[in-house]
């Protein structure tokens, strides 16, 4: 298959491209600032400017689906500055119906859009799936609207997938590292909310290896997360178990600042409906098994970071038209040689 990717570069972006060229797809992706990555990956790199629907609208000509990972995640210091989110809601509103109607245009067959569990309302213990109740609060309210661009897609008669990810532990995602680093430096295990709430993970390797079973998925919107998701206080005792200190919860009413407030719900996501649909299934089966895997990929790089991250968690603006593009918005980029991507290997 012929497929166009955005968000290339992210910490979920650069694990789904060696994952789909691996699958037999022919891929072109759009790199901003490191399209070495890209060809390392064996794809070929663009560089567009997605908020220009006429250049969207060229480039996605000729593929048969278009998967967009195109968010900018501020850093853990500017989350709570609402201003640092322009960007990716930017990317979640505009980009998302500019390459939806690329795709309505030009007759592609297949649109995948990544989301965010964030939207969902409390669930208290009870299971979330794809029918539960949504009740965003921002950061997480225009995910609904990259939701909506593969919805259209989907009642114009070809094939928009929506995937509503859990909370994504990686080791070299930024907001990752920075919850070992806290929980090493001060003693805290940085899980925000009621002890006893769900938060749901998945390991960003298994996020994108469910894109890749995306493409043959049915149209809707799907959860994505691990088999058995964990209260809180468990995450603190599995993080408190791979750096080897005791750890204590920070209090709750931190939780109720600004976009925290998203953090303080209990969602205990089932994946079950996309596992069924698709046949995908996680390797890490919960977030125990994660933070020792992370924990120790740490160690091992420690100057691994997400600094070419675009689609999670990183301020890198991949979205954005390259100062190299051409008067057609779109510009091949030069081969060169790229760094490997290293991959997946008690609380008071």
């Amino acid at each position: 298959m012929e497929i166009f990717v955005t968000g290339a570069t992210g910490v979920l972006g650069r694990r789904v491209l060696p994952d789909l060229v691996a699958a037999g797809h022919a891929v072109t992706a759009v790199a901003r600032s490191h399209p070495e990555a890209v060809l390392a990956a064996g794809a070929t790199p663009v560089q567009v400017d997605l908020f220009d629907p006429a250049t969207v609208r060229d480039v996605v000509d000729g593929h048969e689906a278009v998967v967009d990972l195109a968010t900018s995640i501020p850093p853990t210091n500017r989350m709570i500055q609402r201003s640092a989110w322009r960007m990716n809601d930017r990317l979640r509103t505009e980009a998302s119906a500019n390459l939806a109607d690329a795709v309505l245009a030009v007759g592609t067959d297949r649109y995948v859009r990544e989301s965010y569990f964030g939207v969902f309302a409390d669930g208290g213990d009870g299971w979330v799936d794809d029918t539960s109740a949504v009740d965003p609060v921002w950061p997480a309210l225009t995910a609904l609207d990259g939701e909506a661009s593969a919805r259209r897609v989907t009642a114009a008669g070809h094939v928009g997938v929506a995937l509503r990810f859990a909370q994504f532990v990686g080791p070299d995602a930024g907001h990752t590292r920075d919850q070992v680093t806290t929980a090493r430096r001060w003693g805290i295990a940085p899980f925000f909310g009621d002890p006893d709430g769900y938060l749901p993970t998945i390991h960003l390797d298994d996020a994108a290896a469910a894109v890749v079973a995306a493409l043959d998925a049915p149209a809707g919107t799907w959860i994505v997360a691990d088999d058995r998701p964990l209260r809180r206080r468990e995450h603190a005792e599995a993080l408190s178990a791979a750096v080897g200190r005791r750890l204590r919860l920070p209090p709750r009413w931190i939780s109720r600042v600004g976009p925290l407030r998203m953090l303080d719900r209990s969602v205990r996501l089932d994946a079950g409906a996309f596992r069924d649909a698709t046949g995908w299934a996680p390797t890490f089966l919960d977030a125990a098994s994660a933070w020792h895997q992370v924990v120790a990929a740490i160690d091992s790089a420690p100057d691994l970071d997400d600094a070419t991250s675009v689609d999670g968690r990183s301020s890198d603006e991949d979205g954005l038209a390259a100062r190299r593009a051409g008067p057609g918005g779109v510009a091949k980029t030069a081969d060169t040689a790229a760094p490997p991507t290293p991959r997946r290997g008690g609380v008071r």
